[in-house]
């Protein structure tokens, strides 16, 4: 792998930023240099940043899909095809996210991905799975499929870790389900992030899940029981326990600006993510397509179940997030970045490795125009993705 300099870009790096240029030697991040004009050293190549912002690489925590193709598809071809759309916008990991579905089908799911990534993948990498459901609530099922709804069955969680030990990083439960606190519990002493979503907790069943291990709360402000001021419930736990770390859909439609910025003020710096929640839809055309079994019906972009009208996940992109929460609440491009790289790297226990740019990491970088656009991705310093000469 020849290396490579990226000059003449503002580099978020710790929430601020440098103008200069980054090094990249076998696959990892070599050097930074707040010199634009430095030299390149010998047999190095220089890409010319045209002044935009060089950023880690987004890590989408929650992702079902992208551009007709779903993780529980369960094929090759298609974890090709959801990899490199999300690649072409900044996507340098992702968990593969299932649905509430039968046990057969999540640990198909849970194999294809294992199998998947065996092999080196050419795109975005997938770091694990990210199980939402089928321990959910039957009272928030969302996009989620009820003939599958379960309360939780640890016997179905340890047969699926004892088959596959590194593989799951994260699942959504409903803590306040019988069972539960015991999953939680189980799930924090193997590494692996419990969240609350699809769930009718109030403020104290949150508590005590967090008490018992519970790190997340998945798509704050959906699908859950929400604020009251006599009762504060899953969302007031969500923004007020530091424990608790937030995803966020930003793109308008799941939250709207408001709640962005209140959510974005509630939280410590550090426990915020932005997520996609995209299914298969994201990147095409509307139309109708299907997530976990239902039929789900897309116009101008969003994505709702034919029969009730719910919200189906989304067609959002970690750019498009970047750039919707950017606006909404006036932060600045490295102190947003953070949201989409740093915390969800520090979540997954991946920050020795990725989520930021620091010489010695992988160089799991994303280059953006001025506007937030972006025009190359690379993962351990190959490139994934450029975009097209304007």
């Amino acid at each position: 792998m020849q290396p490579f300099r990226i000059s003449n870009v503002m580099i978020a790096v710790d929430g601020a930023a440098v103008h200069g240029s980054v090094s990249v030697k076998d696959g990892r991040i070599d050097s930074i240099s707040p010199d634009a004009g430095a030299e390149p050293a010998a047999g190095e190549t220089t890409i010319d940043g045209r002044g935009g912002w060089l950023l880690p690489g987004f890590i989408d925590l929650h992702v079902h899909g992208g551009y007709g193709a779903d993780f529980m598809d369960a094929g090759h071809e298609a974890y090709d095809t959801i990899s490199r759309f999300h690649a072409q916008h900044g996507t340098t990991t992702m968990l593969a996210t299932t649905m509430t579905e039968s046990p057969g089908r999540i640990r198909a799911t849970l194999d294809a991905v294992d199998e998947y990534r065996s092999a080196p993948m050419p795109y975005a990498r997938l770091a694990g799975v990210h199980l939402e459901g089928p321990f959910v609530s039957p009272d928030w099922m969302g996009a989620q499929n009820p003939a599958h709804r379960v309360d939780p069955r640890l016997d179905w969680l340890e047969e699926w870790h004892d088959a596959y030990p590194t593989l799951i990083k994260q699942m959504t439960l409903a803590p306040e389900r019988e069972g539960a606190l015991q999953m939680i519990a189980w799930l924090s002493e193997r590494g692996i992030v419990a969240s609350a979503g699809h769930t009718d907790a109030r403020f104290d069943d949150m508590q005590a899940a967090a008490d018992a291990g519970l790190r997340g709360m998945t798509h704050t402000f959906n699908a859950c029981r929400g604020l009251h001021h006599r009762e504060p419930g899953a969302v007031g736990a969500a923004l007020t326990d530091d424990r608790i770390h937030a995803e966020l859909i930003a793109d308008g439609h799941h939250v709207h600006d408001a709640a962005m910025r209140l959510l974005a003020r509630a939280k410590p710096p550090g426990k915020l993510t932005l997520i996609t929640d995209a299914i298969a839809a994201a990147g095409l055309e509307d139309g109708m397509y299907e997530l976990g079994g239902l039929a789900v019906t897309m116009k101008d972009g969003v994505c709702r179940l034919a029969d009730g009208g719910n919200l189906a996940g989304s067609t959002l992109t970690m750019e498009a997030a970047l750039k919707r929460f950017v606006q909404a609440t006036g932060w600045t491009v490295p102190q947003a970045s953070v949201l989409a790289s740093a915390n969800p790297a520090q979540l997954l226990g991946l920050s020795e490795q990725t989520g930021s740019i620091a010489a010695g990491k992988w160089a799991d970088l994303v280059l953006l125009t001025e506007e937030l656009d972006v025009v190359g991705t690379w993962v351990c310093g190959r490139r994934v993705f450029e975009a097209e000469p304007r």
